[in-house]
């Protein structure tokens, strides 16, 4: 009896290991398919390189990318640190964010002027002070600019020719809007509203703040580095314009407001206050508490580079330390 007993006790003893094994201790490798075994969100962030960030894509698949000049080897830019804290580990570092392009092909010299600003940093890496890291966006609305294009947009370093651009008043009022036909600077969470005014028209504000995908990456963007300061380029008014969302203008956009105006000539003003914006996205940088300006080229063409040049370096300085 013992001779049956003692092989049936070790049968079972492997059987039951074996299930276990199979059912149990291999449950987190093939975790059954409809139980999501992360419940992190994934960052909207996705880092190339420390010279380059796709912060997201447009409505029809566009890549929104930011080029970085300056101290990047300070920064750490990995995906996990980027949703959660800023870029710089150093607190004595300031981040500097430059914004073309919201306007896509209706103001598409914000973006030109954008791209002229990385060229100059390309080829002057000096005039960054050491402790200032330099962030550009030249393109925020590329489905709106790929509108008044003669060829296909493509994020490069190079950007585009203005004699690619064109001439067609209707392809650049449509080119002012994203691909859901949103007014991309309506769509933010300052004053939002489902409509919005552009001049004496109504636009799409979009279906809720943040609604819109390009707005939502620098939404994104912002959140997970913090800029220091941020200038927006717009046109076409000439000027340089400090923001608020009913908080008043902090002391340090009054002086970025300046600062920028005085050394590139434009005048400066406290507010946009030529009509009612809603949704604007220096506004709501400013209810964040992050020192914003936007500087309105003085019509849809010129770039205006020596005088932003001027304004540009000056900020620079301003920064440095």
């Amino acid at each position: 009896m013992k001779k049956i007993i003692i092989p049936l006790v070790v049968v079972i003893i492997i059987a039951a290991a074996a299930f276990y094994f199979f059912k149990g201790g291999s449950s987190s490798v093939n975790a059954p398919t409809d139980v999501p075994t992360n419940t992190t969100p994934a960052t909207p962030v996705v880092v190339e390189d420390k010279t380059k960030t796709v912060i997201g894509k447009s409505v029809d698949g566009r890549e929104i990318v930011a080029y970085h000049y300056g101290n990047v080897e300070g920064a750490d830019t990995s995906a996990s640190t980027m949703a959660t804290s800023s870029t710089s580990s150093d607190a004595d570092n300031v981040d500097l964010l430059f914004v073309g392009g919201i306007h896509g092909g209706y103001e598409w010299n914000t973006s030109l002027v954008a791209y002229e600003l990385m060229s100059y940093l390309e080829k002057t890496p000096g005039i960054i002070p050491q402790n200032v890291r330099v962030t550009v966006i030249p393109v925020l609305n590329p489905d709106g600019l790929n509108e008044v294009l003669a060829v296909p947009f493509v994020p490069s370093t190079t950007g585009f020719k203005a004699a690619d651009v064109s001439s067609s008043q209707e392809k650049q009022i449509a080119g002012r809007f994203n691909a859901n036909e949103v007014d991309l600077n309506r769509n933010f969470d300052c004053d939002w509203q489902t409509e919005g005014k552009w001049q004496n028209k109504t636009v799409s504000g979009g279906s809720a703040a943040f609604s819109e995908s390009e707005s939502l990456a620098i939404k994104n963007y912002v959140e997970a580095n913090e800029p220091d300061a941020v200038v927006v380029w717009y046109s076409a008014v000439g000027g340089v314009f400090a923001s608020s969302c009913h908080n008043g203008v902090s002391t340090e956009t009054r002086t970025l407001t300046n600062t920028f105006a005085k050394s590139s000539g434009y005048k400066a003003y406290e507010s946009f206050n030529f009509y009612e914006i809603t949704g604007d996205m220096v506004n709501w940088l400013a209810k964040k508490e992050i020192p914003a300006i936007s500087v309105l080229l003085t019509n849809h063409t010129d770039t205006e580079w020596t005088k932003n040049k001027a304004g540009i370096e000056a900020v620079l300085k301003h920064y440095s330390k």
